[in-house]
């Protein structure tokens, strides 16, 4: 595995080795030993997926106080822009958002340290799977509305499809004022 660090202090891209040839492809999706090496140390509890067309937008969401997560995330198959915005209290990055395209060809990851929102657009019909190092709790959960000014995303889809729940998230603004500076 090829683990990189981002420009938001513990968020990583992660790139397996894969293997090709006329019958297919293999890669190993997970090794704890690696993921170590790199500092994740997350026992994961929980893992979901959700299957997106082309114009989804899901997101900005998170779980704060005793049921905050850290997530790995990746696509099984498609393609998605994935997005992480750092909610952590005083650092020097809050505030701040992280994209990355990712897509079955490659079978690349990214790990989302606890502390931050994520979301992501589906560019081609996507499988999205995710690990999570805490349970869901939906008294715990919030997020931040997708098209804040402030943060000015380009979510690289036109016209989303989205749910009302993630229509109506505070701003950037208003969640900072709301937690006193973030989680």
């Amino acid at each position: 595995m090829k683990i990189k660090q981002t420009p938001l202090q513990g968020v990583l891209e992660i790139y397996p080795k894969v293997w090709e040839d006329s019958r297919g492809y293999f890669f190993e999706s997970y090794r704890e030993d690696m993921l170590k090496e790199a500092g994740i140390n997350e026992l994961w509890v929980q893992e979901n997926q959700s299957f997106s067309n082309t114009g989804t937008l899901r997101g900005l969401h998170f779980q704060q106080g005793k049921y905050a997560q850290a997530k790995l995330v990746r696509v099984i198959t498609g393609r998605v822009l994935d997005v992480a915005v750092d909610l952590r209290k005083n650092s020097p990055t809050y505030g701040k958002s992280y994209m990355v395209e990712l897509n079955a060809k490659q079978h690349n990851m990214l790990y989302i340290p606890k502390g931050f929102a994520h979301g992501f657009s589906v560019l081609e019909p996507a499988v999205f799977s995710y690990k999570c190092s805490n349970y869901y709790h939906k008294e715990s959960e919030g997020g931040i509305i997708w098209n804040d000014v402030d943060l000015n995303i380009d979510w690289q889809i036109n016209d989303p499809l989205i749910s009302e729940r993630d229509n109506l998230w505070p701003t950037l603004r208003e969640f900072t004022i709301e937690s006193e500076g973030g989680l």
